[in-house]
């Protein structure tokens, strides 16, 4: 089992709407550049968004992130070397929602390098909330797989690498957190199971 497939694994798990209707709404246009700090446990760490990267993308994840989405979102996979991942909602409600919808792909424009920042895909038009940064290059594996970046870290990416790694991957490469027990109990679940999980306490676009 490689690691990308793996983490398409982690994604079906996770309930995303692959095999939904994609998102018929039209989302609202980001900038065409604008920075997303993220207060963490570990410390702040600044991604600087590109719409050109990946324009659905940078527009799907201004939303999420303006209407408080990532809010108190735990790292609940974070393997060294490899990546880091959130985009789980404390509320299942929330979740169920924007699971439904998937937003459409954006062609590939950038690789998965060391600090880029990527919405998790497990085939065409399968884009919800969950993401990811690349701690490692794994453009060989995910760049022909269709995983867009459309950000990167500026700041703080040595914070990112200090993000609690010791439970390892999840079902069913592993027994660290379940996304879809996440999804449907959230964080109390996590707090009680792996209480040594790092998170973002608040996501929010800065000037």
């Amino acid at each position: 089992m490689t690691r990308a497939w793996a983490l398409s694994i982690f994604a079906l798990l996770l309930g995303t709407g692959a095999c939904g209707p994609r998102r018929e709404t039209a989302m609202a246009r980001g900038p065409d550049q604008y920075k997303v700090l993220l207060q963490t446990t570990k410390g702040d760490v600044v991604i600087l968004v590109h719409r050109d990267w990946s324009p659905l993308g940078a527009d799907h994840f201004y939303e999420l992130t303006k209407m408080g989405f990532y809010n108190n979102n735990y790292f609940f996979r974070a393997l060294k070397g490899y990546l880091v991942q959130w985009g789980v909602n404390d509320s299942p409600k929330v979740n169920r929602k924007w699971s439904q919808f998937p937003i459409r792909d954006d062609a590939p424009r950038v690789s998965n390098k060391v600090g880029t920042v990527v919405f998790v895909t497990v085939g065409q038009n399968s884009r919800t909330t969950p993401v990811f940064i690349n701690l490692g290059d794994n453009s060989p594996s995910l760049d022909p797989q269709g995983f867009t970046p459309f950000g990167e870290v500026t700041q703080g990416l040595e914070n990112v690498q200090n993000i609690f790694m010791d439970y390892g991957d999840g079902p069913p490469r592993g027994s660290g957190p379940d996304p879809m027990i996440i999804s449907n109990k959230g964080n109390k679940y996590l707090q009680k199971s792996f209480p040594e999980l790092d998170r973002i306490k608040k996501a929010e676009v800065v000037p």
